[in-house]
């Protein structure tokens, strides 16, 4: 046994969860999920169309054998269509697995804390794994840690904004007083902003737009597993203290004394 991430008692080699909206093919999304090493797909069932039996959704591009799918509820302004979009995706995927996401905003596309509150101990007591998206708000982390949350997942910045991890603090806090996994997800845009939270503790990331809509998808995700990896690596190597004032790399004993 290695260094697994184990959610809900399945363990995964890999730290890099994907999403798979905004790729602009379903080429782009095969080549960017098979490159970025990731084993857990997030997939919003609430945007799929399964009126029509005949036609292709996301879910025929995926090898089910080889992924864990996690559903998500993405769409729900209200935490009863969060549980209604949950349901859904039981019937459909078989799985218990399902993404929390409760969302009323469609300008900021901020997480609603007691929507996903209340979903969140609805689905828990239908027998659902539970994995809330969330602001970096440590209070509400710990919470829903409390009623029986497989992990929580507090954003780095808005949802596809690029904007990097503008929550660094709190989700340091949140990582502190975890004890199930935290996944940072939203925001980031390059392999660089993964492996900071990485280095910071946190377990895994979810990323999806910065590699869905990179000029090389397929790279990207590369790029950001690599990230990954080094994050985490760097983290469990423990890195030096902060100081203020310099010090040599260079042993300082057995060397002469020059005379001014």
């Amino acid at each position: 046994m290695g260094d697994e991430l184990v959610i809900a008692g399945k363990s995964f080699t890999s730290r890099l969860m994907t999403g798979t909206g905004k790729h602009r093919s379903s080429a782009d999304l095969v080549a960017a999920i098979a490159a970025s090493g990731t084993q857990i797909i997030t997939v919003a069932i609430g945007r799929l169309n399964l009126d029509d039996p005949n036609e292709k959704t996301l879910l025929d591009e995926i090898d089910w054998d080889r992924y864990q799918i996690l559903p998500n509820t993405a769409g729900s302004k209200t935490a009863e269509q969060a549980v209604w979009t949950a349901k859904l995706a039981r019937e459909v995927t078989g799985s218990d697995w399902i993404k929390l996401e409760v969302i009323p905003d469609p300008k900021y596309l901020l997480p609603d804390p007691i929507g996903t509150y209340e979903a969140a101990k609805t689905l828990i007591a239908e027998g659902f794994t539970v994995l809330p998206y969330i602001h970096a708000d440590p209070v509400l982390a710990k919470r829903l840690e409390d009623i029986g949350c497989a992990t929580v997942m507090p954003l780095g910045s808005p949802i596809g904004s690029g904007r990097g991890v503008l929550t660094t603090e709190e989700i340091q806090i949140i990582i502190e007083q975890s004890s199930v996994p935290v996944v940072v997800d939203a925001g980031l845009a390059v392999p660089s902003e993964a492996s900071s939270v990485m280095e910071l503790g946190a377990d895994a990331v979810l990323v999806n737009t910065a590699i869905a809509q990179a000029a090389n998808p397929g790279l990207m995700g590369e790029a950001f597993k690599l990230g990954v990896q080094g994050g985490r690596k760097a983290y469990l190597a423990g890195r030096i203290p902060e100081r203020t004032a310099a010090i040599a790399s260079s042993p300082q004993e057995g060397v002469p004394m020059t005379k001014s």
